[in-house]
């Protein structure tokens, strides 16, 4: 590479003593572009970036001989002109069940405010950067597009720019389908999401992505959504462990940070971005493109000026997007 990535580590208060245990110290993952610090004075655009759900900034940029990891991706953008040098910030959500969803939950800790809060005063506090939300922008996939979605529109007075690639949104489609196989899955266990936790508690981290994915990320969203530290679990399930049946009062706590029930009650913020994209592929294994549908048409509705487009590709394989989103992000935060 021509630029260069540096692992630094940032202590939390917002994390601090969080009701999973997980640390609040964090690594977080700077890709500084070519020449920077060679010329006095320059400054540079920012993108912040959110990995999805299990993602961690170190795997952001895991070496790999046959694929671009994202900061030799925008490595090669700068290189053949179609980015801006920019600043890369690759940001750690990981949390005990793999995800923090980026908000602030009494069942994770204040991701949302580790963010906001205090990442980026850090980062403007010790790299080069264009300290205006002008010069800012916040992207991500999956449930880093979701946090795309949800900490752009609420704090807007810092980012200027944002996109989301393949975001949950439309949760009755995309995560209701889901109760009825937990239900199956946790026959294994006694039929109790209970059961389910004492094997995940037991079973040595570096296995743990061997356990039933859906019911790892059933605990995972719980903890953000549905928190209850006074519960046995820590959170509220939106089933029935039994019959699969949702239940209304924890899904409506859900569905209160689905984008579709809030997103033009934020039309403001959205309408103040300079760049509002966001993508999703007509085979996505989740349908997260049939509420991107939705999302689009409400936000039409509401007045805000966006761009959604849809692409052939699923959930899984949709990296080639990246280039659309450096490119454009990088250039937009330099004007």
């Amino acid at each position: 590479m021509k630029g260069k990535v540096i692992v630094d580590r940032v202590g939390s208060q917002a994390l601090k003593g969080n009701f999973l245990g997980d640390p609040n110290v964090r690594d977080l993952v700077v890709y500084l572009p070519p020449g920077y610090g060679e010329e006095k004075g320059r400054r540079y655009p920012t993108l912040y970036y959110l990995p999805g759900y299990t993602g961690t900034a170190l795997a952001v940029v895991g070496q790999n001989p046959w694929k671009e990891n994202l900061a030799e991706r925008l490595d090669r953008l700068i290189e053949e002109g179609d980015a801006a040098p920019a600043i890369l910030v690759i940001v750690d959500p990981f949390t005990r069940y793999g995800g923090s969803q980026y908000v602030d939950s009494a069942g994770t800790g204040n991701y949302e405010r580790y963010v906001a809060g205090e990442l980026v005063p850090y980062v403007d506090g010790k790299f080069a950067t264009i300290r205006d939300r002008s010069g800012r922008a916040l992207f991500g996939k999956s449930s880093g597009g979701f946090g795309a979605f949800w900490l752009g529109a609420r704090h807007s007075e810092l980012w200027a720019h944002v996109w989301s690639h393949s975001g949950d949104v439309g949760w009755e489609t995309a995560f209701l389908r889901e109760f009825a196989p937990c239900v199956n899955r946790l026959e294994k266990y006694g039929g109790a999401f209970a059961g389910f936790l004492r094997e995940f508690n037991k079973t040595p981290a570096r296995k743990r992505g061997e356990l039933p994915h859906d019911l790892v990320m059933m605990a995972g969203m719980c903890s953000c959504y549905s928190p209850n530290p006074k519960s046995p679990l820590g959170f509220d399930l939106p089933f029935d462990e039994r019959t699969g049946e949702k239940i209304d009062s924890v899904w409506r706590r859900w569905l209160a940070f689905d984008p579709l029930n809030w997103a033009a009650k934020r039309a403001k913020a959205f309408k103040s971005l300079s760049t509002f994209v966001f993508d999703c592929g007509r085979k996505d294994e989740f349908f997260l493109h049939l509420g991107s549908r939705v999302l689009a048409r409400e936000l039409k509705r509401a007045g805000v000026k966006h761009r959604y487009e849809e692409h052939g590709f699923g959930h899984m394989n949709m990296n080639d997007r990246y280039d659309l989103s450096l490119a454009e992000l990088s250039k937009a935060a330099s004007k």
